[in-house]
């Protein structure tokens, strides 16, 4: 075990809020992503590979919805893990810093979207998915300050970073590099 995974997230949190207090510059964090052709050179597969992954890749395929073979997670899968992943791990911190015993925890995420906006059936459906939920289950022992699971749940989503943004959206940007081959 790493001297990292022995202190509880409570201390190393305090650690980081003092830190940032002092240094704000050092609050900002990136995450990155890559997605390629990979193995095959049809459209609907490919690869994408995480940061911090040590170059693991992970397979991709997109949705029969708009045209793929649905064969692998598509990005829509991905976003909801994301989600899933971050406010299931913010809610076990929060309930570790607010001394809340979890006996069992789950966060299952469902994104539907309108695809007809995507393939220009129809130019009045957004591109996007248009609702997103997160069925959240937590199991405590009999007992818990009803108050106390109330602010749980209120810091979770508040916490939350993916769940934050994509409540309230984020400028998203691109910068496109094209090489012409001779």
């Amino acid at each position: 075990m790493s001297a990292v995974q022995e202190v509880s997230i409570v201390k190393r949190q305090e650690l980081l809020h003092r830190h940032y207090l002092e240094v704000p510059a050092d609050g900002w964090i990136t995450d990155r992503a890559r997605a390629r052709a990979g193995q095959s050179n049809d459209p609907v597969h490919g690869e994408i590979e995480l940061a911090n992954s040590d170059g693991a890749r992970q397979q991709y395929g997109i949705h029969r919805a708009v045209g793929g073979d649905h064969d692998a997670p598509n990005p829509g899968d991905y976003l909801s893990a994301a989600l899933a992943a971050c406010l299931h791990s913010t809610l076990r911190m929060i309930a570790e810093r607010l001394e809340v015993a979890i006996i069992d925890s789950e966060v299952t995420t469902t994104a539907r979207a309108d695809v007809r906006g995507a393939l220009m059936v129809d130019t009045t459906v957004p591109v996007s998915f248009q609702h997103m939920h997160c069925d959240v289950f937590l199991e405590v022992p009999a007992g818990t300050d009803e108050r106390t699971l109330k602010v749980l749940m209120t810091s979770a989503e508040h916490c939350c970073v993916v769940f934050q943004t994509l409540r309230s959206g984020t400028k998203v940007t691109t910068d496109w590099r094209i090489d012409q081959a001779p």
